[in-house]
């Protein structure tokens, strides 16, 4: 009897452990769809929804920062081997687009701006660590994986991150304009998130169409080449909608149209190519769908080209648009339950599963 109580006891701290030593850098992706979920419901008009996702991401938040300090007090090795994976290394950058996109969302749904700013500096302060770190990181690294071997769609969060600072700055500011350094620095992330996003997706979609791959390599992380074109949209549609009051902007009034509809079409472009490549997977190799944190990397983007296109329908006045995020809403919020229906699962499998000191070293969260 006490030895079993004593299991139960030491259980959770286990289970903690396991959780922190291997936890995937890119969950805080699980935080990013949330919030644009959340962010898209309440410009929908679901604002019921929309305020139990804020309490909801808040949990989420905290949870994952939690788990990722306790991983670099007991296991910075692991950490730092991370960092210099060409594979696992781009999923720090959600730290920073979470950070951003739940400042976001603390304006448009909860109305905290105090809060909202803390994030932005926070997340401005974490985009200058993770985005010189990793590139450093993957640059100096002596053995290098091939291209097939080493990008996926994953890169392209270092653009979603960059994106995420002028959408969150933005939402921060609304009209009333900042100081003009803020203004040109929200000038310049867009224009940065716009040349990774152009200098990292020919790679990717080289990859695709002439390197062999199998049904497995097209992952989740797939759908960040919609996503990050979608917030790059939203971005250029939040910096659209400040002409005239951010007195930066007007140098660049002419230009901000017609590159923020490019991007709105690149975006649009992927989708029925990202279905495809899903059902070739599932349907036609028959692959059983299981759940992987990299999943929140499908759901960002839904719901993030919900958004950017209702804004985009705000900023250049073409209210039939509209009629696209209105659909839109329901694919992206089915599919968050359908993910977070297999991460409630996963968790308790976890729970559930005998504890020993190989089964933590073992199991992925």
């Amino acid at each position: 009897m006490g030895m079993d109580s004593r299991n139960h006891g030491v259980r959770p701290v286990g289970a903690m452990l396991g959780a922190a030593e291997t936890l995937f850098p890119g969950y805080f992706a699980l935080v990013m769809a949330t919030a644009a979920l959340s962010i898209a419901c309440e410009l929908l008009g679901h604002s019921s929804i929309a305020g139990v996702l804020v309490w909801l991401n808040w949990l989420f938040y905290v949870t994952l920062w939690a788990l990722t300090l306790v991983r670099l007090v007991h296991f910075p090795r692991r950490l730092v081997a991370d960092l210099f994976d060409h594979q696992r290394a781009p999923g720090f950058f959600t730290l920073v687009a979470a950070t951003c996109v739940l400042a976001t969302q603390m304006v448009v749904v909860a109305g905290q701006h105090a809060i909202a700013s803390f994030l932005w500096w926070l997340g401005l302060i974490l985009w200058f660590g993770v985005m010189y770190a990793f590139f450093t990181a993957v640059t100096v690294r002596k053995r290098k994986p091939t291209l097939a071997g080493g990008i996926n769609g994953a890169w392209l969060i270092a653009a979603v991150a960059t994106q995420s600072i002028v959408v969150s700055r933005g939402a921060v500011d609304g009209l009333s304009p900042p100081a003009e350094p803020i203004q040109l620095l929200c000038l310049a992330m867009f224009m940065i998130g716009s040349m990774l996003y152009l200098a990292i997706i020919p790679l990717i979609f080289y990859r695709l169409t002439f390197v062999r791959l199998a049904s497995r390599d097209f992952s989740p992380p797939y759908w960040i080449n919609m996503g990050a074109v979608a917030i790059t949209t939203l971005a250029g549609a939040t910096l659209m909608m400040r002409v005239g009051h951010w007195p930066v902007l007007d140098q660049v009034a002419a230009f901000l149209p017609g590159f923020t509809l490019f991007f709105w079409a690149a975006a649009t472009w992927w989708i029925p190519l990202l279905i495809a490549l899903m059902l070739w997977r599932y349907v036609v190799r028959r692959e059983v769908p299981a759940y992987e944190p990299a999943l929140w990397g499908m759901v960002f983007p839904l719901a993030m080209y919900t958004t950017a296109t209702f804004q985009l329908s705000r900023a250049t006045g073409f209210d039939f648009l509209a009629i696209v995020p209105r659909g839109f809403i329901f694919v992206a919020l089915a599919a968050w339950l359908a993910v977070f229906a297999g991460l409630v699962r996963h968790i308790g499998a976890g729970f559930l599963r005998p504890q020993s000191s190989a089964g933590i070293r073992a199991r992925s969260c």
